[in-house]
């Protein structure tokens, strides 16, 4: 292995440790009060401190896939989000979409500033959830997930049907990008890699505070309750629908926010992008890496990430995704059915039980 490709490797077994490691803090009930302190400040230091220095010593091509990275981070985050209500969605790339699709025609046709443009595009995708909602969510389950689905491909061939104003098959293109900033004697040029990798992680890490903080609320209890027991949840005044609803439009409008990210980093859009093969790797992304805290869909993504585009191409075996990716869905539903968030906390006690007594 090159000095590069050592580098390469390392990078990316931080960013896979991060947020397990996380995960492990959250799921851990040994580490109570100041101990539990002590560790999230060591692991926020060393993680941030990771992150800002990933992009520095990586490669050009693996500097875009960490722009892509820290987009998809928010997206898979937002998810987990209606997956606390127990529904699973085939729709949330196109909510993506509905935020790229979004912000283009702001930004291009009506001359709206990018950052304000971003924010737009979130609000739009929010309220075009709001309105799938009465429709979906008299459904659940299983029909919930070909409900969204079929709502999905919808929005999706209504882009490539219309010329104007979404393109057709061809999409948007010359989408304005985020504008160049000036900060005392630093120049940010964010048609760089670098540059926009850093905009797009302090987007999605405000976002995920935002979400978790969501899920620590009163409103997340409710979310769990909906999940778990809603018949009872209901027959205690909780009003189901409006929780499933409220679940679909919050995870809607950061995925929103995630496609505008996407779209001013690409300049184009085209809804190609947004079809089922993509909500499917998102899909096993959330199931391989947990939903049981809001670090586990992040695992996935890195994790599965990390082994298409740098294992497996540096293998020369690329081609075989789609092949790798289900047998790893297969192999974690025998062996990991809570997702790779639970691995630390199995091997710490496949280690305790090795240990002699006494």
């Amino acid at each position: 292995m090159s000095g590069g490709g050592a580098v390469t490797y390392t990078v990316w077994a931080v960013l896979i440790a991060l947020p397990l490691l996380a995960a492990w803090l959250t799921l851990d009930p040994g580490l109570g009060g100041a101990r539990r302190r002590i560790w999230w400040a060591v692991l926020a230091a060393a993680g941030a401190a990771a992150l800002i220095a990933a992009p520095r010593v990586a490669t050009f091509s693996q500097q875009e896939l960490l722009v892509f990275l820290a987009i998809n981070a928010l997206v898979v985050a937002s998810y987990r989000l209606l997956a606390l209500t127990g529904e699973f969605s085939l729709g949330h790339v196109v909510m993506m979409g509905v935020g790229a699709y979004a912000t283009a025609l702001f930004s291009k046709r009506l001359g709206v500033p990018v950052p304000v443009s971003m924010l737009l595009a979130a609000g739009v995708t929010g309220l075009v959830a709001f309105i799938l909602a009465f429709p979906l969510f008299r459904m659940k389950g299983f029909y919930f997930l070909i409900g969204s689905f079929a709502a999905g491909e919808a929005i999706r061939l209504t882009w490539k049907r219309f010329q104007d104003p979404f393109g057709g098959p061809k999409g948007v293109s010359r989408i304005p990008g985020f504008p160049d900033m000036e900060v005392g004697p630093f120049e940010l040029l964010f048609w760089e890699p670098v540059t926009y990798y850093y905009l797009a992680l302090a987007v999605a890490a405000a976002s995920i505070w935002v979400l978790w903080r969501i899920e620590r609320s009163h409103i997340g209890l409710v979310f769990h309750a909906v999940h778990w027991q809603d018949q009872l949840a209901g027959a205690v005044g909780v009003n189901t629908w409006r929780a499933r609803a409220t679940a679909l439009v919050v995870a809607s409008a950061f995925a929103g926010l995630a496609g505008a990210l996407l779209a001013h980093y690409l300049t184009t859009v085209n809804p190609n992008r947004f079809d089922v093969d993509e909500m499917v790797y998102v899909l096993i992304w959330v199931i391989v890496g947990g939903t049981a805290t809001i670090w586990g869909p992040i695992v996935g993504l890195i994790a599965l990430t990390a082994i298409n585009e740098v294992v497996l191409r540096d293998a020369g075996v690329d081609e075989l995704r789609p092949m790798f990716y289900g047998a790893v869905l297969i192999l974690a539903m025998l062996f990991l059915p809570e997702g790779l968030e639970t691995l630390p906390r199995r091997v710490a006690g496949w280690l305790g039980r090795g240990r002699p007594a006494g």
